[in-house]
């Protein structure tokens, strides 16, 4: 039809195909609200001859997801392969290259190459969208490019994985914990048979890379990025933190100050009246401040084959209305290079967990550490005595940095009443 765009999809797995499929059921109504039909005319994937929900029959194929890229025909190519390297960056490389705009929902390649890539497409002339990068179906990518660009965003954070928050939440219900609930979301669907990416905050960490980035107008640092995951929650530290009046999530932070950014993902406590404490399940919420509309906060579907189709095709209609933004907010050659701050130098209050001999001068001695490195102790728990038999003690501390908790953690691990190795959350004041 007159007024067509042209688009090329490397990639039909479950996105792939539920964006084919949302394209298929919903194309007049698109056509009507954007003023062009977005039509899929050619695609590419590992294996041709593979059952799929959808019918790609009428589709030109490419065995080469790189010579679909660099295919005259195709104005847009969609990249849904995935991977940081191999395949996913050398057809985006290539169709950028080939002055053709491109939309992915790739974050860990934005997380390793967004740069460079943001560089590549400016030199082009062409854009690159990653609505479905970050957060699957919610919109955060476009609410920072546009509704939020007049402000200045100095603070963004929220739960960036589906699989950790539905873990935590289901720990948080039944008392279980971790590798049993880790079991039950592997035979829901809702985490991998390798889970090390989901709950070793790996994933998180990427759209946090890219969000800051984003948010701040500097260049993607993901090395830069502080990760931690949930491997060491317990069913006893979620307790202690009910009974504190937290709970607990694995948050990705980023912020600014006097040109100094930091960026951490990690497990948080984090008071319940606060609303992401109350997000709960698979769900995702991202949390921004700006200096003029203040704190808003987007929840929804965080991954999914009809969410994250949904967002593809976002960025597809943001194209077909010509509407063109640089990648990361401002050009790429304006891209800062701030200074992080390192995790240790985190000024913030903290969750002490020990496990201890119960007998004379334990507390003593742990006392005296947080003496030395001048750490403020705010509460202690300590539930029944079982002389010369380990206890639970719990700590919370006022404000201190990083630094003066690591160093008086060590001293505490190295005392002989200490049956196992401190754990410590960092509590968050929102």
């Amino acid at each position: 039809m007159p007024n067509e765009l042209k688009i090329g999809v490397a990639g039909l797995g479950t996105v792939g195909c539920g964006m084919v499929k949302l394209l298929q059921e919903h194309g007049d109504l698109i056509a009507e609200r954007c003023g062009r039909r977005l039509s899929v005319t050619a695609v590419s994937a590992r294996a041709r001859s593979r059952k799929r929900a959808v019918d790609i029959s009428g589709y030109r194929w490419f065995d080469d997801a790189c010579d679909l890229a660099r295919d005259p025909e195709i104005e847009v190519f969609v990249e849904l392969v995935g991977g940081s390297n191999g395949v996913a960056r050398e057809s985006v490389r290539a169709a950028l290259e080939a002055g053709k705009h491109v939309v992915t929902a790739n974050k860990a390649l934005l997380a390793h190459h967004g740069s460079e890539l943001a560089h590549l497409a400016e030199e082009n002339g062409v854009s690159l969208y990653y609505e479905a990068a970050v957060a699957g179906g919610i919109p955060i990518i476009k609410c920072l490019r546009e509704a939020l660009a007049g402000n200045r965003i100095n603070h963004i954070y929220g739960i960036l994985n589906g699989t950790c928050n539905f873990i935590l939440s289901e720990m948080r219900e039944s008392g279980r914990d971790f590798e049993i609930v880790l079991k039950e979301a592997q035979e829901l669907g809702y985490a991998e048979a390798d889970p090390s990416f989901d709950v070793d905050g790996i994933d998180a960490a990427h759209k946090l890379a890219i969000l800051s980035a984003l948010a701040f107008g500097s260049e993607v640092n993901f090395k830069a990025v502080h990760v931690e995951g949930i491997r060491d929650v317990s069913a006893l530290d979620i307790s202690y933190a009910d009974e504190l009046g937290y709970r607990i999530k694995l948050l990705g932070i980023a912020s600014r100050q006097d040109g100094v950014i930091e960026q951490r993902v990690h497990p948080c406590m984090i008071g319940k009246n606060a609303p992401v404490a109350n997000v709960e399940g698979v769900f995702n919420a991202v949390v921004a401040e700006g200096d003029y509309v203040g704190t808003i906060m987007v929840e929804g579907a965080g991954a999914g084959a009809e969410p994250t189709a949904s967002a593809v095709v976002a960025d597809l209609i943001d194209i077909a209305r010509k509407i063109e933004l640089p990648t990361f907010m401002v050009p790429a050659r304006h891209l800062a290079r701030p200074r992080v701050l390192k995790i240790d130098e985190h000024f913030g209050r903290h969750y002490i967990r020990l496990s201890v001999l119960d007998k004379p001068g334990v507390i003593a001695d742990i006392a005296a550490a947080l003496r030395d490195e001048e750490i403020s102790v705010e509460a202690m728990l300590q539930r029944g005595r079982a002389p010369n038999e380990a206890v639970t003690v719990v700590i919370t501390t006022h404000e201190t940095t990083g630094h003066a908790v690591t160093r008086a953690l060590n001293k505490i691990a190295s005392l002989e009443a200490v049956q196992e190795r401190p754990r410590r959350i960092r509590i968050e004041e929102f």
